[in-house]
């Protein structure tokens, strides 16, 4: 291998980016052009910029300097689905400097159509744009069982957690239509594949904490009103758990490997708000990206290539998510359904 790919959603850096940007993430998903208004102005009250970009050329940064610390002589590009850097480019830029093969690591720890299968048609669609002497590309596996996961997520949910006495712990993740979710995995695997990841990686943030009782919820959807996605909301469950008299909270973005504006708006923004108006105490765990041992669980990852090393993780799941030059896992894996308006 002569590179590693870094491959991400991509987000604004300037206020002209904002709409262009909620277009290329919006194309073809019938979603209203009232939220994408309502979506730019989130945007806008942040200057513009999605704090995405600058948290993933950090964490390059950190994988890089674990990688020359390791001896793995790998230079690190930076790729995009949505925005610039965008990955046709960062791939032509790497076939001209001489990039033959290359491991990618997509910023998404989960299977499903979003999460895993739509960055093998980013692959494909690179490779595709640059033509004769594309690199080979091979995507890294799944990782949201893996133990510096788990552990990064832990010690997150600890310092949330400190001098608020009795909480409830409540996980989250981005809503998906409930049809995408069904048709997450292989077919012959019984589908649900991203939402019972999302459980599992809960499951063990919980349990490294010592929580037993916890609950998963759902945020960031978009889609139009009439299709049904993953519930509950997370600002639905806080009054639930305000009506139940529960007198604090830590929220745990554990669907997220960083905190782009997504986890700032809808948590630390709408979230917290809502728990200020209940009464109720208020906590979030930090996305992992920033912590040194999220370098290292990437750099494993790259090992279990370069080196034959075993892969570490603490669940039943398979090793799952590990592709070449865009092709699916498996026949009908993660496939993007029609959206049912039932």
């Amino acid at each position: 291998m002569d590179a590693l790919l870094w491959l991400s959603f991509g987000g604004p850096e300037k206020p002209e980016d904002v709409r262009p940007f909620l277009e290329n993430v919006t194309r073809g998903r019938g979603v209203p052009p009232e939220r994408l208004d309502e979506v730019e102005q989130h945007y806008l009250g942040f200057g513009g910029v999605s704090p995405i970009n600058a948290l993933n050329r950090a964490a390059m940064s950190a994988v890089e300097a674990v990688l020359a610390e390791q001896g793995i002589e790998l230079p690190v590009y930076f790729g995009n689905r949505n925005w610039h850097p965008m990955v046709e480019d960062t791939l032509a830029e790497m076939a001209r400097d001489g990039v033959r093969s290359a491991l990618v690591f997509p910023t998404s720890a989960y299977g499903g159509y979003s999460a895993c299968r739509q960055y093998d048609e980013d692959i494909s669609r690179a490779r595709e744009a640059v033509g004769d002497g594309a690199p080979d590309l091979t995507k890294l596996r799944h990782f949201f069982d893996h133990p510096l996961f788990i552990s990064a997520f832990a010690d997150a949910v600890r310092a949330a957690a400190e001098g608020l006495g009795e909480y409830r712990l409540v996980f989250t993740a981005h809503s998906v239509p409930v049809s995408a979710d069904a048709a997450s995995g292989p077919p012959a695997e019984g589908g649900h594949w991203y939402s019972r990841q999302v459980a599992e990686a809960a499951r063990l943030v919980a349990a490294d904490v010592g929580v037993a009782d916890y609950d998963v919820v759902w945020q960031s959807r978009s889609g139009p009103p009439q299709v049904p996605w993953l519930e509950p909301d997370i600002l639905d469950h806080l009054d639930a758990l305000h009506a139940k008299g529960v007198p604090a909270v830590v929220l745990c973005p554990v669907g997220f490997v960083s905190d782009h504006l997504e986890v700032v708006w809808d948590l630390d923004t709408e979230a917290a708000e809502k728990a200020a108006e209940l009464g109720m105490g208020f906590g979030r765990a930090i996305a992992p990206s920033g912590d040194p041992r999220f370098a290292e669980l990437v750099v494993e990852l790259v090992r279990e290539h370069l080196a034959d090393a075993p892969a570490r993780k603490l669940s039943d799941f398979p090793v799952a998510g590990c592709t070449l030059n865009g092709a699916a896992c498996a026949v009908g894996c993660c496939e993007q359904p029609h959206l049912s308006r039932k």
